[in-house]
């Protein structure tokens, strides 16, 4: 099955980011079109993948977390967060295999990579 995945850990915490927000869109130019919108689970992960099979089209993607949300209810940092939406733009070059985003983050940095 061709998807696109995706999951988060809280380096801070040592945990999966439980319950972040997160929205897909699909760029075509200076047009973001919002495909999808959820919530992760007790794992940080999206219980079903961003978009599959047909729906799931070669082109470039993004996607956005709200981790300052996240990181506002977990802990009692500053009220104006140095992290709010991390942001992450990628292409899709073959849409016929699977592509997992994973998003490693702290209140003050964060990382990426394609995952498996």
């Amino acid at each position: 099955m061709t998807k696109l995945t995706t999951h988060v850990l809280d380096v801070f915490s040592g945990k999966p980011g439980k319950d972040i927000k997160v929205d897909l869109y699909f760029v075509e130019g200076q047009k973001k079109v919002k495909i999808n919108s959820l919530q992760l689970n007790n794992d940080g992960r999206a219980d079903k993948p961003l978009v599959e099979n047909e729906n799931f089209k070669v082109g470039k993607y993004e996607l956005v977390f709200f981790v300052g949300d996240y990181f506002k209810n977990i802990t009692d940092l500053d009220p104006i967060p140095f992290l709010d939406e991390v942001v992450i733009r990628f292409g899709i070059s073959n849409n016929k295999e699977h592509y997992h985003v994973p998003l490693l983050v702290s209140p003050w940095s964060y990382s990426t990579y394609r995952g498996s």
